[in-house]
């Protein structure tokens, strides 16, 4: 019998076993530059299969939030090679995941002050995180965007490629297309935040175009075994809507089902909330959503995640639900969750008003297990 414990080849990237650190967002990297205090942090949980990094813009444009990292300074590169070098060293994988946030940002926050850029011009009820002058932080309502224009696409879509090639020179062992949690594709992808009336607007097969097009890119750059994507059929975050996931999800699943992709990422509910949250008249079959990837051809590792515990993960392994199960906030306060949930072992709390913002507390100051039997 498989169990969460076994290794596993997840396209091109062998993993010690299939516990995954899910990207967390920490506003720990000032000037879109991550730099040793990220490197300790990140090395402390190398015993993970698979460490996905903080969702990582690939331009100024792309930026949402104070003090996350960017994949398009040089000096935010040399501060990857730290990360990506202390991962290695201490046994470890790890993969970059990709982000533009589209209309979740705030007009500070981008380039000459500009309008944060959308599919449609439709302003989300969301807040993004700003630093203040005095170095506090604070939440804002994200600002009003602007739509993007027919002929900007090919650009972002280029945008995507050139961060990928950056991220692995940078020394990743992969990336993680962000197509989630009402992000830009994601954006794209839901009729909610989409009203375009040309190509990528409209029909299911024109609101995914996007997606498509950016794995097309990736993959034709650095390889489809180093590129994984993640998606949030039914999430409520950042304003993200669709009356009708299961067959917009099931169209995307079965298009990537065409690529050798490392992993597909679900994200099964609310994000952070509730697992059996749903969107529509009917509940989201995530089931019916893997067997038509694999009906397809897929047989790309399928990685699940949200709220799951060491009973869920070990039974998803072991009933063959899943590949790979992605743990956010435990992995936040148990850098060794790995031995902790092989031993069974007692588990820190996390401490939630460290979670966005400052220093070494609550980021690299959890106890590990002295003794692990």
């Amino acid at each position: 019998m498989t169990t969460l414990f076994d290794p596993l080849k997840i396209g091109d990237i062998q993993l010690a076993n299939r516990i995954v650190m899910a990207p967390l967002t920490r506003n720990r990297s000032p000037g879109a530059v991550p730099n040793t205090l990220n490197a300790a942090y990140y090395e402390q949980r190398a015993t993970a299969g698979l460490l996905i990094t903080e969702a990582t813009a690939i331009t100024h444009q792309g930026q949402g939030y104070a003090d996350v990292p960017g994949l398009y300074k040089p000096e935010a590169l040399e501060g990857w090679k730290q990360v990506t070098d202390a991962v290695h060293k201490a046994g470890g994988k790890i993969v970059v995941q990709m982000w533009h946030v589209g209309r979740i940002s705030h007009d500070t926050l981008q380039p000459n002050g500009g309008k944060p850029v959308a599919p449609s011009a439709i302003r989300a009820k969301s807040k993004t995180y700003l630093v203040n002058q005095d170095g506090s932080g604070t939440f804002a309502e994200t600002s009003e965007p602007r739509a993007l224009e027919l002929n900007e696409l090919p650009g972002l879509i280029e945008d995507y490629r050139r961060a990928a090639r950056a991220a692995i020179d940078a020394g990743f062992d992969g990336v993680e297309i962000h197509a989630a949690n009402g992000y830009l594709i994601d954006q794209f992808l839901r009729s909610g935040s989409n009203v375009r009336t040309d190509e990528y607007g409209g029909s299911i097969e024109n609101r995914a175009r996007l997606l498509f097009e950016v794995v097309d890119a990736i993959t034709a750059e650095i390889g489809a075994g180093r590129t994984a994507i993640r998606i949030s059929p039914v999430t409520p975050a950042n304003d993200s809507s669709d009356p009708n996931p299961q067959p917009l999800f099931t169209h995307v699943v079965e298009g990537l089902a065409k690529y050798g992709l490392a992993y597909i990422h679900v994200i099964e509910g609310a994000t952070g909330g509730a697992r059996d949250h749903q969107q529509g008249d009917t509940p989201f079959d995530y089931a019916a959503l893997r067997a038509a990837y694999q009906a397809a051809g897929g047989k790309a590792a399928w990685m699940v995640n949200n709220g799951y515990n060491r009973e869920l993960a070990i039974d998803a392994i072991e009933e063959n639900k899943a590949d790979l199960v992605a743990f956010g906030k435990l992995f936040i306060a148990n850098p060794d969750l790995v031995e902790r949930l092989k031993n069974d072992t007692v588990l820190n709390a996390p401490d939630q008003g460290t979670f966005y913002g400052g220093g070494a507390k609550g980021y690299t100051d959890y106890p590990i297990l002295e003794n692990v039997a």
